[in-house]
């Protein structure tokens, strides 16, 4: 019987040859599990160390990405995201790698319209009572504060005077019950996130720093969203609501309002 392409062997080589062949195949295939083994094993250990309220959003990397940028769009940790898809430490990405990105719960909510924003629609549509004190700046105070820090943001002055007297009427004392402070109603997360773009700490109760937050706010969001309604839109509910959702039929009001502020504000009213 003529050997088959399957049984054939060398029969000028020993069997002890072929053993030793098959031995060191063996071991060379440990050596290989054992190499790969951590691989196998990095994103579920990445997992285990990221912090809790955290959601993983998949993501398709695309020209001119970077690690940072794609962290401040998503409202994520630089590090986390370099750490989690185990980048190199300058979190070099290449176009059509897939990643995950390990969005910060509290900065943009979750998936859910009435807790996914900025603001909630069902606990933010009317500030809590407050009583006002002695020492709080007075609307006109408010209103050349928020002027001032627009002009110099580089921010429609007339659009965060509209935004802070539809949320709050220019008066830091309005605290809502989901906790959005002061004029520009903004909520203690968002207030972190914007630290990023000022480059210090921002004490939200403080006039100048929570107007320095909203109006940073609109910045971003103008940035990110494509027309004037999305902006406004994004500041009540959210950009990733927006982005998912489109605007909400309970934020249609609100952004119809602030237009509307915006244009007799433009016009010269000013109830201050």
């Amino acid at each position: 019987m003529q050997p088959t392409a399957r049984n054939r062997r060398n029969p000028g080589a020993p069997r002890s040859v072929h053993r030793l062949a098959r031995g060191a195949a063996a071991v060379l295939t440990g050596l290989l599990m054992v190499t790969l083994a951590p691989g196998l094993t990095s994103s579920a250990s990445a997992d285990e160390q990221l912090p809790p309220g955290r959601t993983l959003v998949p993501y398709t990397v695309k020209p001119g990405d970077t690690a940072t940028g794609l962290a401040v769009k998503y409202r994520a940790w630089t590090r986390e995201l370099i750490s989690y898809n185990n980048l190199d430490s300058k979190g070099t990405l290449r176009v059509g790698q897939e990643i995950k990105i390990p969005v910060v719960d509290a900065a943009v909510g979750t998936t859910k319209p009435k807790a996914d924003s900025q603001k909630n629609d069902a606990t933010r549509k009317q500030p809590a009572k407050a009583t006002p004190k002695a020492s709080d700046p007075s609307r006109a105070e408010v209103r050349r504060i928020i002027i001032d820090t627009a002009r110099a943001q580089g921010v429609d002055p007339y659009l965060a005077l509209a935004i802070s007297w539809q949320e709050a009427g220019w008066r830091m004392h309005h605290v809502s019950s989901a906790n959005a402070i002061g004029a520009m109603q903004v909520l203690p997360s968002t207030g972190d996130w914007m630290e990023q773009y000022a480059g210090c700490k921002l004490d939200l109760r403080n006039t100048r720093d929570n107007v320095l937050a909203g109006v940073l706010l609109l910045k971003v969001l103008d940035r990110q969203t494509s027309s004037l309604d999305n902006q406004i839109a994004a500041y009540y509910q959210g950009i990733g609501a927006v982005r998912r959702h489109g605007i909400y039929q309970a934020s249609k009001p609100y952004v119809k309002n602030v237009k509307a502020l915006r244009e007799r504000l433009k016009g010269g009213w000013n109830p201050a």
